[in-house]
């Protein structure tokens, strides 16, 4: 993956302002997926396809800010940065191939059941996110700049991706959704990004 070069500083603030983005982002198009499925009408269809392209829209983020992060943590060690920026994309690409079961899906007689096969892909994607916030909770430690008990909450944070996604996978009915306790490092870290990044040295 070649890189076009960004100050420390500023690599930072993309990432937590992309961050920021996909929460919000995310968070209406879980209400406008969800939700409009169980109410076929006009305006839910509308809210429907406005919250599958407000989950492309994520994609696109995940990549600027797998590019971001990259630039963000190349000074601490380049290869591992580099390794888990293929992660993020490669999870990107995944989440892309689960969203494309959503095209139309409004429309379809079996709309809960693509949206099912869409949460599936998903899940499974999400071993591919959790070893990325892994690599990214070992970069925080290693920087000397990030608090390192961000780089533990991090690490945390992808072991209970991991955990959930190899759990949707591997288990039938699986349900223990360990993500929804570990992912406060994410949130600290984009906070953190957002308020002190800048001040990193280039």
């Amino acid at each position: 993956m070649t890189t076009l070069a960004l100050p420390v500083r500023n690599a930072g603030l993309v990432a937590g302002i992309g961050l920021l983005s996909m929460s919000v982002l995310a968070g209406f198009a879980n209400f406008g997926v969800i939700d409009a499925v169980t109410t076929p009408q006009d305006a839910a269809t509308t809210s429907f396809r406005a919250g599958v392209f407000a989950l492309v829209l994520v994609v696109v983020l995940d990549v600027l800010v797998a590019w971001a992060l990259l630039e963000f943590f190349t000074p601490v060690h380049r290869a591992l940065a580099m390794l888990a920026a293929w992660f993020r994309l490669a999870y990107s690409a995944v989440f892309l191939v689960a969203i494309a079961h959503l095209f139309d899906a409004i429309d379809d007689p079996q709309a809960l059941a693509r949206i099912e096969a869409f949460r599936g892909v998903w899940d499974a994607g999400l071993i591919l996110f959790g070893v990325h916030l892994l690599l990214i909770g070992c970069l925080a430690h290693k920087s000397g700049n990030v608090p390192t008990v961000l780089g533990v909450l991090l690490a945390i944070a992808g072991l209970g991706y991991v955990v959930d996604g190899a759990g949707t996978v591997l288990v039938a009915d699986y349900s223990a959704d360990i993500a929804t306790f570990t992912f406060v490092g994410e949130v600290l870290f984009m906070l953190w990004l957002l308020a002190k990044a800048r001040n990193t040295a280039t």
